[in-house]
């Protein structure tokens, strides 16, 4: 048998040789001084020999052990050349399978059943907060610490939320990746209950007394934000429809702006909620506006009637408004933690339903929660009622929109521009011509 004094001592020779070790070991001397752990065997009847590694990075009890593991492979009939050969393969095929390369892939195959804003923020988070730290380690090597190390920087900036919605995703990546064979286990399962917990949320700020509504809009009036931002201020505090389905309003979405029964009609895929939501037939949300909503509307069409969005960002025309635009209009004019433009709907449904009460008219509390676009419990009754109460809804709407503009300028007046950069009439009916559901009377 061998030892390491006789392993040391070897020295090349004119020829390789083999040093002996018993039991199919050897140690393989070559003429250039390299030294070879090898092991001969036979395999359904055939000679053949298997590499185990050089000496000394493979000690003699690493080689025995190898020895000892590919005889344990002959016994249950399975070929340790061949077995080791698939292993490297595998170990390949492993680092290859970066977390990167599957998160993508399981992104690929799932986004067409989310709506695409959803699939877009999904695959932005791992963007910005995954694959920098986890996308290029084989995805079977990533450790729980390791991925608790990821989604603790991502807590220290304060994003509680975010870490635990990202560590969902990560889970359902590893859950694609288990049923394709390229992981064994989910490391992200044993790392939610160390991540900190969700602070308790209080509702968003809103005031809800009509009259000091009144005064926030006027203050806010008196702001030297851009035209288009207040006008869009009000035109959310008149229909208390929610911030996002404001910004990203199209031209194309309104309806009848110089009859009788003007109405936004906001699309299903735009609204708040799941997939089935979105795809949901007849599923848009109709809000009917009071004159005073036209009035905006219109004043907005000089300003934005020649492109597609009703309320684009300043610097590119094709992309909405910042979704803090409004806010920091209402912090600029003293309201700060008091208001927030999502708390207009909250505004709504508080004086709506005490002014219902007040009139006698308790039944308005299901037309106040149709206008809001509040999903019932009961979905069929939901799809039926998307369109139900219009009269009615209508009606609510001018009562609101009396009860909030007393006092308030004109959208015309909040439009401090030169004359060169407004629409005149007969350029307005140009613009509108062929676009039926745009025509606007003259004012």
């Amino acid at each position: 048998m061998l030892s390491d004094a006789k392993l040391r001592a070897a020295k090349p020779k004119d020829k390789s040789y083999k040093l002996s070790d018993g039991q199919q070991l050897y140690l393989f001397v070559t003429s250039k001084g390299g030294k070879l752990w090898r092991m001969d065997y036979s395999f359904d009847g055939k000679r053949k020999s298997l590499s185990l590694g050089p000496y000394p990075l493979v000690s003699l009890t690493q080689a025995r052990e190898k020895r000892d593991d590919a005889k344990r492979l002959l016994a249950e009939g399975v070929d340790p050349g061949v077995a080791k050969k698939l292993k490297v393969k595998a170990n390949i095929e492993a680092a290859r399978n970066t977390f990167e390369k599957v998160a993508r892939e399981w992104h690929e195959a799932n986004k067409s059943q989310w709506a695409k804003r959803h699939a877009a923020d999904v695959l932005r988070s791992f963007e910005r907060d995954v694959f920098p730290a986890l996308g290029n380690l084989p995805i079977g090597s990533i450790t729980p610490p390791k991925l608790l190390e990821t989604l603790r920087a991502i807590e220290a900036r304060s994003a509680i939320e975010t870490a635990k919605r990202i560590r969902q995703r990560i889970s359902g990546v590893y859950a694609y990746a288990i049923a394709c064979g390229i992981a064994e286990t989910d490391p992200s399962e044993k790392v939610g209950a160390a991540l900190k917990p969700m602070p308790r949320k209080g509702r968003q700020p809103a005031i809800t007394d009509i009259v000091e509504l009144r005064t926030m809009l006027a203050a806010v009036d008196q702001d030297s934000a851009r035209p288009i931002t207040r006008l869009a201020l009000r035109l959310i505090a008149l229909t208390a429809v929610r911030p996002g389905e404001l910004r990203g309003a199209e031209w194309t979405e309104f309806e009848d702006l110089g009859g009788d029964a003007p109405l936004w009609r906001i699309p299903a895929a735009r609204m708040k909620g799941d997939r089935e939501r979105k795809d949901e037939v007849g599923g848009d949300h109709l809000v009917p506006l009071a004159p005073e909503s036209v009035e905006v509307i219109r004043t907005v069409w000089k300003l934005t009637g020649s492109g597609r969005l009703v309320f684009p960002s300043a610097r590119h025309l094709h992309h909405p408004m910042s979704e803090n635009a409004l806010g920091y209009l209402l912090n600029r004019a003293g309201y700060h933690g008091r208001h927030v433009p999502h708390g207009f709907r909250a505004a709504f449904s508080t004086v709506m339903n005490e002014w219902a009460n007040k009139h006698g008219r308790p039944d308005d509390r299901a037309v106040i929660d149709l206008m809001l676009a509040h999903v019932p419990k009961n979905k069929v009754e939901g799809a039926y009622n998307r369109a139900a109460f219009m009269e009615r809804r209508r009606e609510l709407a001018v009562e609101w929109a009396r009860l909030l503009v007393p006092g308030l300028k004109s959208p015309a007046a909040l439009l401090p521009l030169k004359r060169k950069h407004r629409l005149g009439d007969k350029r307005f009916e140009r613009q509108t011509k062929g676009v039926p559901h745009l025509r606007l009377v003259k004012s």
